[in-house]
C-alpha cells in the first residue's frame, strides 16, 4: 500500500506530502491543475523516462519519495531482501528519486543507493498505472495475448515451452553452423587428404635433411678426401721408411740413456707418449681413409632423396619439422571432418527431439489459449453488461497460420490472438482498433482490469483519465467498479472529471494551482465531509454552484 508521496520542485509543484489510505482514492480539479504531474511522479518512481525538463523552473534538482507497507510473504519483499534492499522484519519500502540539471540522477531505494533497473522491477509487481497509453496498447496483439495467458493462469505452461522454443532454437543454430562448416570443410577435404598422403608417404624423420647433406658432401669429395689422407698417413705410417719406424728406432737409445742417468727418465716417458698418439693418429687416418665412400648410386639416391624433402619444405614451411607439424595437422583437420558428420547426426537427433516436445508444449498451450478465450470472453461481456453495455459482444480469436508448424514457432507459441467487440446487436464483433468511441474502449479497458483483478498481485493500481467518454449512470456504475477493485486486495487510485465516480471513493483530494511570489504553484489538499460537497459541487455545477447543486451532491455523497 502507499502510505505516503512527497513531491518537490517537480513540474509546476513547488512542494507537495501526501498521506493515504487504503481503499479508493480519487484526485479531482480543474483541466490543467496538474492531477496528472502526480500521477507521473508515481511513474518515475516505477523507472519512468527522467528528464531534466520535468525540473521546476529556477530549481536544480527535482525530488520524488514515497513510502510502502507491503506484503510479508509478497514478491517485492522477496526481490528486495534478494537485493539486499530490505532487512527481515521490515515490511517498510521508501523510495527516493532525484533529478538533476547536472545529469546525475540518483535512485534511493530504503536509503541505499539503486539502480534504475530495481525501480522499474518494481513496475507490474507494486504498482501498475492505467491511462490513455493503455488503452491504446490494448490494440496490440501482443498485449492481447499476454492479458489471454494471464487469464487462463497459462504462464507455467508458457515459460516451459518458452525454455524448450529457446533449446531448439539454440540446437537448430548448432547445427545449422555445423551443415555449413561441413561444407566448407568437404571443399578442402580432397586438398588436405592430398598434403597427408604426400607428407605420410614421404616417411619424414626429424634432422633427415641435414644427415643427408653431410651423407652428399662425403659422396661428392670422397676421392678427393682419400688423396688427401693418404698425403698424411703414407709417409707417417705405410711408406718405407715411415715416420714411425724412424721413431720407433730411437726409442733404443732413450733407454739406454736413461739406464746411465734416470735425468731423462720423464723425457723418455713424454717422447713414448708422443710415439703412441701418433701411432693411434695413423690409425685413424687409415681407418677413415678406408669408410670413404664412392657409390655413384648411393649419391643419386641421396640426390633424390633431397630433392623431394627441399621441395615439401619449400611448398609446406621454412623446415623438414615444419612439414611434418603441417602433416599432423592435415591428419587432425580430417579426423574432425570425419568425426563432424557423426556429431550433426546425434545433434540433427536432438533438434527433432526437442522439436517434437516444443511443438506439443505449443500445440498444448493453444488447446488451453481457446477455452481461456472461451472463459474469458463471458466474463468480459458480464462485467460489460455490469457497465451499462447490454447488448455487447466479445470474440477472442485464437488462430494458427497455415503451414509446418515447427516454422511457425514463435517464443508466445503458434498462436495469433485478437479481441474483437461489437457495442451494438447486429454488428459484427471487429478488432478494438476498430472502437470509435472513447467511452467503449475505457469501458472495455476497465472490464478487462475488473477481470483480472483476481488473478493480478499487484497492490497499488492507478487510473488515469479512465472516465474518457462516459457519464451519468455509467460513470457511476465505472466508479463502483473501481470501489469493488480495492476491496479484492488492491488500493486504487482515480483522476477523474465526473462527479459519480468521485463520489464512490473513500478519499478525496482536490487539485488546484494558485499564484505565490508570481510563480504558478500546484497544490493538493485532502478533503473533509464538508470541503467535499464543494468539490462534488463544483464538478456538477461548474462554475455557478446553486444550493440544489449542493444538495445535489450532498445526496450523491450519502448515497454512495
Amino acid at each position: 500500500m502507499l502510505t505516503e508521496l512527497r513531491i518537490r520542485n517537480f513540474a509546476i509543484v513547488e512542494e507537495v506530502g501526501l498521506e493515504f489510505s487504503d481503499g479508493f482514492t480519487v484526485l479531482t480539479g480543474e483541466t490543467g491543475a496538474g492531477k496528472s504531474i502526480l500521477v507521473d511522479a508515481l511513474d518515475l518512481l516505477i523507472g519512468g523516462r527522467a528528464s531534466a525538463d520535468l525540473i521546476r523552473t529556477g530549481a536544480e534538482e527535482a525530488e520524488v519519495s514515497a513510502v510502502f507497507t507491503l506484503q510479508v510473504n509478497g514478491q517485492v519483499v522477496a526481490m528486495l531482501k534478494a537485493q539486499d534492499l530490505l532487512g527481515l522484519p521490515e515490511t517498510e519500502l521508501i523510495l527516493r528519486r532525484i533529478l538533476a540539471r547536472s545529469g546525475r540522477h540518483r535512485i534511493h531505494v530504503n536509503g541505499h543507493p539503486a539502480s534504475l533497473g530495481v525501480l522499474q522491477a518494481l513496475r507490474g509487481l507494486l504498482v501498475d498505472i492505467h491511462g490513455q497509453h493503455d488503452q491504446q496498447s490494448l490494440f496490440k496483439p501482443v498485449v492481447q495475448l499476454e492479458l489471454l495467458d494471464a487469464f487462463g493462469v497459462l504462464t507455467e505452461a508458457r515459460t516451459e515451452y518458452a525454455a524448450s522454443f529457446a533449446t531448439m532454437r539454440e540446437l537448430r543454430k548448432r547445427l545449422e553452423d555445423g551443415q555449413r562448416l561441413r561444407e566448407e570443410r568437404r571443399t578442402s577435404e580432397d586438398f588436405l587428404r592430398h598434403q597427408l598422403d604426400e607428407i605420410v608417404g614421404a616417411c619424414l624423420c626429424s634432422g633427415e635433411d641435414r644427415e643427408l647433406e653431410r651423407e652428399r658432401l662425403l659422396l661428392s669429395e670422397g676421392r678427393r678426401l682419400a688423396e688427401l689422407v693418404q698425403q698424411i698417413y703414407g709417409p707417417l705410417d705405410e711408406e718405407e721408411p715411415s715416420v714411425l719406424e724412424g721413431l720407433r728406432a730411437l726409442a733404443g737409445p732413450f733407454k739406454d740413456i736413461t739406464a746411465i742417468d734416470t735425468e731423462l727418465v720423464a723425457d723418455r716417458e713424454r717422447f713414448e707418449a708422443v710415439v703412441r698418439e701418433l701411432t693411434d693418429l695413423a690409425h685413424r687416418l687409415r681407418d677413415y681413409r678406408d669408410r670413404l665412400d664412392f657409390d655413384p648410386e648411393r649419391l643419386d639416391k641421396i640426390e633424390t632423396r633431397l630433392d623431394l624433402l627441399h621441395r615439401l619444405i619449400k611448398k609446406y614451411g621454412g623446415s623438414l619439422e615444419e612439414v611434418m607439424r603441417r602433416g599432423r595437422a592435415a591428419e587432425q583437420e580430417l579426423h574432425e571432418v570425419e568425426n563432424l558428420d557423426a556429431d550433426l547426426t546425434g545433434l540433427s537427433a536432438e533438434v527433432m527431439e526437442i522439436s517434437t516436445i516444443a511443438r506439443q508444449q505449443a500445440e498444448a498451450l493453444s488447446r488451453k489459449r481457446v477455452k481461456a478465450a472461451g472463459d474469458l470472453e463471458r466474463q468480459l461481456e458480464h462485467e460489460l453488461k455490469a457497465l451499462h453495455m447490454d447488448q455487447a459482444r466479445v470474440r477472442i480469436t485464437v488462430e494458427q497460420s497455415k503451414g509446418d508448424p515447427d516454422s511457425r514457432m514463435q517464443s508466445t507459441g503458434l498462436d495469433e490472438v485478437q479481441f474483437l467487440f461489437s457495442a451494438n446487436l447486429g454488428e459484427p464483433p471487429l478488432p478494438l482498433s476498430r472502437i470509435a468511441s472513447g467511452g467503449e474502449l475505457s469501458r472495455v479497458m476497465l472490464a478487462i482490469k475488473s477481470t483480472l483483478a483476481a488473478l493480478d498481485q499487484v497492490p497499488v493500481l492507478v487510473f488515469d483519465e479512465v472516465d474518457a467518454g462516459i457519464g451519468g449512470a455509467v460513470a457511476e456504475v465505472v466508479g463502483k467498479r473501481l470501489k469493488q477493485l480495492s476491496r479484492v486486495g488492491h488500493q486504487v487510485f482515480c483522476i477523474t472529471h465526473l462527479a459519480p465516480i468521485a463520489v464512490q471513493a473513500q478519499s478525496h483530494f482536490a487539485v488546484s494551482k494558485a499564484i505565490k511570489g508570481g510563480r504558478t504553484v500546484t497544490n493538493v489538499v485532502p478533503l473533509n465531509k464538508a470541503t467535499r460537497v464543494d468539490e462534488i459541487a463544483r464538478m456538477l455545477g461548474g462554475a455557478t454552484i446553486t444550493p440544489k447543486i449542493r444538495e445535489t451532491a450532498k445526496e450523491m455523497l450519502n448515497q454512495s
